[in-house]
C-alpha cells in the first residue's frame, strides 16, 4: 500500500540534504513519523497544513517501511505510524502540494 508524509518546505529540505529526518515537531514530540493513507491525507493536510504553501508530498511504500505500525488516531482510523528516521531513498515520489482555492490539490489519482 502506498502511504503518505506531508512536509514543510524546511523539513522537505533537511531530508533531502541529509537524507533521513526524525520528521516535523510533532514526529519528534510523538517519536514516530506520522503518515496518511491517500483517503486520510486530504483530512490530514486540511486539519494540520490549512492555508500553508511551499509543502511537499512524498509517497512510501508501506511493506518498506520498518517498524511500521496501524495504530487507532482520529475517529478510532488506523493512521500508518513509522518507528524509525524517515529516509529520502525510501520515497517513491515526491511532489509539491500547492494550496488552491478549496484547500491543498493532490495529485490527480492519488486522493
Amino acid at each position: 500500500m502506498i502511504i503518505y508524509k506531508i512536509l514543510r518546505a524546511d523539513e522537505w529540505t533537511e531530508l533531502d540534504a541529509k537524507g533521513e529526518s526524525r520528521g516535523a515537531p510533532i514526529d519528534v514530540e510523538d517519536g514516530y513519523i506520522h503518515f496518511s493513507t491517500a483517503e486520510q491525507a486530504p483530512e490530514t493536510a486540511a486539519k494540520h497544513f490549512a492555508g500553508e504553501t511551499g509543502l511537499k508530498l512524498l509517497a512510501y511504500d508501506s511493506d518498506m517501511l520498518t517498524p511500521l505500525r496501524w495504530e487507532a488516531s482520529r475517529g478510532g482510523q488506523l493512521f500508518p505510524h513509522l518507528y524509525a528516521r524517515l529516509r529520502r531513498d525510501q520515497a517513491l515520489w515526491v511532489a509539491d502540494l500547492p494550496l488552491g482555492p478549496d484547500g491543498h490539490i493532490f495529485p490527480h489519482g492519488m486522493a
